[in-house]
């Protein structure tokens, strides 16, 4: 078997850590045990691959798509590379990807509200939940594997700061081209130094908690719109939010829950988030519709905190009501009525949930069933139709 015919080429270029770039790690974790070695393309503006350990790949920093195609046109091989990406190209170059290597993809978010054009010149697509395949299908796509790779609950440390103790953060992630967040992102972190850190402890009466980046997708300024009046008549409620985002998406949010500041504390991106959920009541999801899974909700769950999430896709692929969380009604439709009566259920001393008795459940989460579902997956790259000699040489190395 020639070597070179073990190794896979990711591309992620995204310059802020999310799911993704979890997914991404543990991926590559998987792929090494499957015998795949793996040489990472990343944007030289994302320095947190370093703190990943992503000790099963070689990163090498490119600065554009030019420079990751001509290391595939490298030395001529009798397979084409297998190429994975972690974002849609952009048509002409996934057009010329396509010609030159096997090109796959993960979808990562749903097509809701997007169509970007350059999934048409996949090989193959890999839906991370049937939310997100049914979504391209629902774009007239075929070049969709069928079955979801979900993913796991990936809880190694994050970052150099991880230790076990819960520090707060900035919870604003600066984009240093525009001049605004230039400004901040040098005034803000050097405020900070002048106050002591807060460490978290966990307040009296029953807390939430958010352990996610601050992001549109999220839709949370739109849900806390609803719901942050439902909080209200609940004082003896906290919600801790435990994650980053844009100046503006953090902005919103926060306009979003004036009116419970006080029962509000943000704590900013956290390196370890296995020291967060055990300290938690119960782990609260955002809109559905934009989001692809939900790895916070399955690591809150395999830490053994249930979660409240929107009854809807991707979360009804995740959750399993009474066992692992509740669901209510998306607040969009009743104005918070049902999140307000679990509440109250809550509040009146509803049995909590232990989700680590879900074990079968759970167990559709491991890493040994996602490396199951990945080398299927990956055996089907071989059998996408009108490139048989390729596919036939591809499926030897598999």
């Amino acid at each position: 078997m020639d070597p070179e015919g073990r190794l896979v080429y990711q591309i992620n270029l995204q310059e802020g850590m999310g799911g993704g770039e979890i997914f991404t790690r543990f991926l590559t974790a998987a792929l090494h045990t499957l015998g795949w070695r793996t040489k990472l393309f990343v944007s030289p503006r994302a320095s947190f691959w370093r703190e990943l350990a992503l000790g099963a790949a070689t990163v090498v920093p490119v600065r554009t798509l030019g420079e990751i195609e001509a290391q595939l046109e490298g030395p001529k091989q009798a397979t084409k590379a297998l190429v994975i990406t972690h974002s849609v190209l952009p048509p002409d170059e996934a057009e010329r990807f396509a010609l030159h290597s096997l090109l796959t993809g993960f979808v990562h978010m749903p097509l809701y509200e997007r169509f970007p054009e350059g999934l048409r010149h996949y090989r193959l697509l890999f839906g991370v939940s049937e939310h997100v395949i049914a979504s391209i299908r629902s774009r007239g796509l075929a070049n969709v594997y069928a079955q979801p790779l979900y993913g796991i609950a990936d809880l190694a440390p994050r970052g150099a700061s991880a230790g076990g103790t819960v520090r707060a953060a900035s919870p604003y992630d600066w984009d240093r081209r525009k001049l605004r967040d230039r400004l901040l992102g040098a005034i803000v972190p050097l405020a900070s130094t002048l106050v002591p850190r807060r460490v978290f402890a966990k307040r009296p009466g029953l807390t939430l908690g958010i352990v996610s980046r601050i992001t549109p997708i999220k839709q949370f300024p739109t849900m806390f719109a609803i719901l942050a009046g439902v909080l209200a008549r609940c004082p003896w409620l906290n919600l801790e939010i435990f994650g980053s985002g844009g100046y503006a998406s953090v902005r919103d949010l926060k306009s979003a829950l004036a009116p419970i500041e006080r029962q509000v504390r943000f704590w900013g991106q956290q390196d370890d988030v296995a020291a967060i959920y055990p300290q938690l009541d119960y782990v609260l999801s955002g809109l559905p519709e934009k989001e692809a899974l939900g790895l916070n909700l399955i690591e809150a769950q395999c830490c053994g905190t249930p979660v409240l999430a929107v009854r809807a896709p991707p979360f009804t692929e995740t959750v399993i009501e009474h066992q692992t969380g509740f669901f209510f009604t998306d607040p969009r439709e009743d104005r918070g009525e049902s999140f307000a009566r679990l509440l109250e259920r809550l509040s009146a001393g509803a049995a909590r949930p232990d989700p680590r008795r879900a074990t079968a459940h759970l167990e559709r989460f491991s890493i040994a069933a996602f490396r199951e579902r990945l080398a299927r997956a990956l055996s089907a790259v071989a059998q996408v139709p009108n490139q048989a000699q390729v596919s036939a040489t591809l499926s030897r190395t598999l």
